[in-house]
Order: structure tokens, then C-alpha cells, then sequence
């Protein structure tokens, strides 16, 4: 938690978001735990990923724009060989195909592919409105849908280690980077397909998750 000069300026909440929530849930928590009316967050992280989240009140939620265009860092693993409609576990995973073939060299090889000025067709099962909607609310419904590639930026995609099936990685990245979305173009790289394990936000601008508090310290 980040000290203000007076209540009048807002507070600036670092949080550790718990696994399976969402970011709103975490927001209308802390405005039931702390009766503030005016409060948002910096950033949304999708409910099976944990870590850094940016809550602000008061007259700092006028910065949440600033906040939320910093560059993020995440950490976390995806396997390889087998795939998900959301790219993530929050569908189903596929079959698991062969993936001794795929040597260390060549996973080190197909992440330097994804660093630099790319374009990245964001997940169907994201936050993303189409037509009104919520990209996800139209893919669970069925509904055929196409989403148009953006430009973000990897700055770093570090392998970290290599358990096959599971790589390991640290990746730095602007804003509206999907991971999820790296997992599948890093899978589809390495012919064997990949889907998102794991995913924990260390690091947002010069907010660190090792300054941010748990839901149960903020009072």
C-alpha cells in the first residue's frame, strides 16, 4: 500500500489477486471492506492467473489510464503438445500428442520469434467487445467469431527452464499483451501446439508483486 498525503487524494492499493477471482470481484471487495465508492483497477487479469493488481480510490482513479499503460511483467508455464479452445484451463484440454521430438534448442529457438513489435489476435474467450459484446460471452454461445490482430510489444521472452511438457517463462510486454495468446502462436510455432498452465503478473511500470498486499491485510 502506497501512503497518500491526506484521504481526500485517493489511495493507490498494490494487490496480490487470489487465484479464480476476477478483478472485479476484487474490486467490489475491497469497496464493501473499505466503504469507498470510487475505486477501479489498473489492468485486468483473467481469474486463473494471479499476482500484481493496481487498485485505486478516490481521486487516483483519474491515473488508472497512466497505470494501466505501463509495461507488465509476467511469469508462469505453458505445456506443450496438447491445446484449448481459451488457450488457458478454463476449457477443455485436448489429447496430448508426442512432443519428444521437440528438442530444448528448438523451444529456445521458436520464443525469439515472439520478441520485438508484433501482431497478436487477441483469445476468443477474452474481455475484448464485439459488436457490443464481450468476446467470450459470443464464443461460449457458439457464435462465429473473428477477432482482428493488434500491435504489442515482448520486450523479453525468457524460457526459464524445460520440463517437457512444461516450459517455464518470464516475459516482459505492453500493454494489451495476451500470454494466452503467446502460448498458442508458441505452440503453433513448435508444430505441437501449447496452452497456458500457469500465469502470475510480477511486475507492473515500477509496481512490484513483492510490495503488493493479500485481501485479508488491507483493512
Amino acid at each position: 500500500m502506497i501512503p497518500n498525503p491526506t484521504p481526500d487524494e485517493g489511495r493507490l492499493l498494490l494487490i496480490n489477486k487470489p487465484y479464480r477471482w476476477t478483478s472485479f470481484d476484487v474490486v467490489n471487495k475491497l469497496r464493501y471492506k473499505l466503504k469507498i465508492k470510487k475505486i477501479g483497477h489498473a489492468g485486468t487479469l483473467d481469474p486463473l492467473a494471479t499476482g500484481l493488481l493496481i487498485i485505486c480510490t478516490g481521486k487516483l482513479t483519474k491515473k488508472i489510464d497512466e497505470y494501466q499503460a505501463q509495461e507488465k511483467e509476467y511469469t508462469g508455464h505453458f505445456v506443450i503438445g496438447q491445446t484449448t479452445p481459451s488457450y488457458d484451463l478454463e476449457t477443455e484440454v485436448s489429447a496430448p500428442v508426442d512432443v519428444s521430438s521437440i528438442s530444448d534448442e528448438k523451444i529456445l529457438s521458436a520464443a525469439t520469434k515472439f520478441v520485438g513489435t508484433i501482431q497478436q489476435i487477441p483469445p476468443l474467450y477474452s474481455a475484448i467487445k464485439v459488436d457490443g459484446k464481450r468476446a467470450y460471452t459470443l464464443a461460449r454461445s457458439g457464435s462465429d467469431l473473428e477477432l482482428k490482430p493488434r500491435e504489442v510489444t515482448v520486450s523479453v521472452f525468457e524460457i526459464t527452464s524445460i520440463q517437457k511438457p512444461m516450459i517455464n517463462f518470464r516475459i516482459v510486454c505492453s500493454k494489451g499483451t495476451y500470454i494466452r495468446s503467446l502460448s498458442r502462436d508458441f505452440g503453433n510455432e513448435l508444430g505441437v501446439g501449447a496452452h497456458l498452465a500457469s500465469l502470475c503478473r510480477t511486475r507492473i511500470g515500477d509496481f512490484k508483486l513483492t510490495d503488493a498486499k493479500s485481501l485479508e491485510e488491507i483493512d
